[in-house]
């Protein structure tokens, strides 16, 4: 069974809804036609709706027929990507320097259907919490909606989330428990010398030089200070100076991120970056402001949740489709935020082979929706089953 029959009735309705979010993306806390959408729609399956949950979340709830007191959640993340779109698709982004290049909408309109089939059956007792995250990209959304209070005025026991995964293949459900996903903390490295006519670079002291001199000894942090079972990345992504051939600058700026899966790693490479910052300032004689900020908490499933989803998973989509030994991703996702407060579990969902997700020419693959929509309501069913499946 790769979808419940009922959401395979509709599941051309599903596929106009995501390329209709796909053409019109909109980035972190500016999900307002997103929102509107997701709002309308659970309000006319008659879901109870709040809007303004961390900004532009959205957040409904639905009781079953019977008033049981457990209250799962399931989550979806609807924010796009500040990229252009380079697919030529029919529905395209409409909005240059946006893209749903990581398949946001296509997990806003799974969550979308297993609501509405939820809605409809009702095969349950207790109450779903359906929770549409806006900024889910290095945004602290996640830390939003739980600062306003999410899980004090939607308690869950238990909550839910999936991915999509252009790896593929088709319909496969990856899943394991522990740490799946790495933390992640941004950089901001600010190195002040001082500028000089090119031809004169003893009168300078070259921000240049420094900057390359601090990211060569930040790629020795992994190599030679953390320890090698612990998997580690320190990348440079973002290298500024200067602005004309015959000047040396008075500023260079470097960015990035670092990643790990331990908190003492992430704490000792915090350290070494800033001893090595302080280090090579004094050297040079230039002056570095070293800024890091910790945006992603590594995501840790439970082992309940993590068996409930597999077993929900082997329903829709078989044995044969279950991966429960998926390797962890260095790739970063605030839903982690969410498992620190409430015990659950993130899967990823296979879909036709293609460009990975950030790229420019990723797609969503459409014959996954019915699927995704499916493996949610069927978690939700089981886990407040009530003697009814």
């Amino acid at each position: 069974m790769p979808a419940l029959p009922r959401i395979a009735e509709f599941a051309d309705e599903l596929v106009a809804i995501r390329r209709d979010l796909h053409a019109h993306p909109e980035i972190g806390f500016e999900e307002v036609r997103t929102s509107g959408i997701v709002a309308e729609k659970l309000a006319s399956w008659g879901v109870e709706v709040f809007r303004g949950i961390g900004k532009t979340g959205v957040v409904g709830v639905l009781r079953g027929r019977d008033a049981g007191r457990r209250r799962v959640g399931l989550r979806a993340d609807m924010d796009a990507l500040p990229m252009d779109e380079q697919t030529n698709l029919p529905y395209r982004s409409k909005h240059p320097g946006r893209f749903h290049g990581c398949g946001h909408d296509g997990h806003t309109t799974m969550l979308l259907g297993a609501a509405r089939y939820l809605a409809e059956t009702r095969k349950f007792d207790g109450t779903v919490v359906f929770i549409f995250q806006p900024a889910e990209e290095g945004l602290g959304g996640a830390r939003a909606m739980l600062a306003d209070g999410l899980f004090e005025r939607f308690p869950c026991d238990e909550i839910y989330a999936l991915h999509n995964s252009p790896e593929g293949p088709q319909g496969q459900v990856s899943v394991h428990s522990g740490p799946m996903m790495a933390g992640a903390d941004f950089f901001d490295i600010r190195i002040t010398g001082r500028g000089a006519h090119g031809a004169h670079p003893h009168q300078a002291i070259d921000p240049t030089v420094v900057a390359i001199t601090l990211a060569q000894a930040m790629q020795t942090i992994v190599s030679r200070n953390t320890d090698p079972r612990y998997p580690t990345v320190v990348s440079i992504t973002q290298i500024h100076a200067g602005s004309a051939y015959n000047v040396i600058p008075e500023s260079a700026h470097l960015a990035g991120t670092l990643r790990t899966f331990r908190d003492e790693v992430r704490e000792l490479v915090r350290a070494r970056i800033r001893a090595l910052a302080s280090g090579i300032a004094a050297s040079f004689a230039a002056t570095i402001d070293v800024d890091i900020r910790d945006i992603f908490t590594v995501l840790e499933n439970h082992e309940a949740q993590t068996r409930a989803a597999a077993e929900a998973a082997r329903e829709i989509v078989g044995d044969a489709r279950i991966e429960a030994e998926p390797r962890p991703k260095m790739a970063s996702e605030d839903f982690a935020d969410m498992l620190r407060a409430v015990p659950g579990a993130y899967f990823w969902l296979g879909q036709t082979p293609g460009p990975a997700v950030h790229n420019p020419g990723y797609v969503f693959d459409d014959g996954i929706l019915p699927i995704g929509a499916s493996l949610l309501a069927r978690i939700a069913e089981r886990q407040l089953a009530g003697g009814k499946l």
